[in-house]
């Protein structure tokens, strides 16, 4: 029995035949996948960089900051105020006109002459605060007119201490402003009803246990005071029962130093 051999030896019948076998040898050429094709059209990955703040979240994180720190600050300030309260129970000055006298007056349309005797009173209720006074400036108006300046010394104001200034407050035949409209104080001293009102300004240091504070300007305004003009070398005095006087610091914001 013959053995049969594959493939066969016999060459081919024709050159097409040979040319198909030749070309067999070849790799075989596959169709790519689904996962080459993916890959071959997706772009290549670059991290993107992380999102920057905008303005409007940085400012509001600013604002919101600032405004913690501004009312921790008012807090604060307020805690120590109450401390500071309880501990000294500050109360301002007060002051009164306890007398003031007329003994000359004239008026021309452009003089004016006029002698005042002054009597204030200066009380501090204060049991832990002194009140150190510059020389206190004083000016008496009949309405916008200024009819009479002096002043008062300077001096120390103790705790719980009541104390009594005198002076003399005139005008010297002093000029009278150009444009001055004098007729209201003429109508007044024509009736013998002259409204009158007395202001004081001065600096005031503030002495608080072992604390002073700077200078700090102050006015006081007595107002609401009638005089009736003397007649010869007659004295007038004026009613000052029921003068008000007010204290108004020139400056809200106290610095402390020590």
């Amino acid at each position: 029995m013959a053995e049969r051999v594959y493939p066969s030896a016999k060459p081919p019948a024709n050159g097409t035949a040979a040319a198909t076998t030749t070309n067999s040898a070849a790799p075989a050429a596959f169709p790519a996948n689904k996962a080459q094709l993916y890959n071959a059209t997706r772009p290549a990955y670059h991290p993107q960089p992380p999102p920057r703040r905008s303005k409007r979240r940085v400012c509001c994180v600013c604002c919101l900051w600032t405004t913690v720190v501004i009312l921790i600050l008012i807090l604060l300030a307020g805690i120590a105020g109450v401390v500071f309260y309880v501990i000294y129970r500050p109360h301002r000055p007060s002051f009164s006109v306890t007398s003031l006298q007329l003994s000359k007056f004239n008026l021309t349309d452009t003089t004016l002459t006029s002698a005042f005797n002054f009597t204030l009173v200066a009380r501090n209720p204060n049991k832990k605060i002194t009140f150190f006074y510059d020389a206190i400036a004083v000016e008496i108006f009949s309405g916008d007119i200024a009819i009479g300046s002096g002043s008062f010394p300077a001096f120390t104001h103790g705790t719980e201490n009541t104390t009594t200034l005198r002076t003399v407050v005139s005008s010297s035949a002093a000029p009278i402003p150009d444009g001055t409209d004098i007729s209201p104080l003429k109508s007044s001293l024509k009736n013998k009803n002259v409204p009158l009102k007395i202001q004081l300004d001065s600096k005031v240091k503030v002495k608080v246990g072992k604390m002073n504070t700077k200078k700090l300007k102050i006015r006081v305004v007595c107002d609401g005071i009638k005089i009736t003009p003397p007649s010869g070398n007659s004295t007038a005095s004026a009613t000052t029962s029921k003068v008000k006087c007010k204290v108004d610091p020139r400056i809200k914001i106290i610095k402390w130093t020590v």
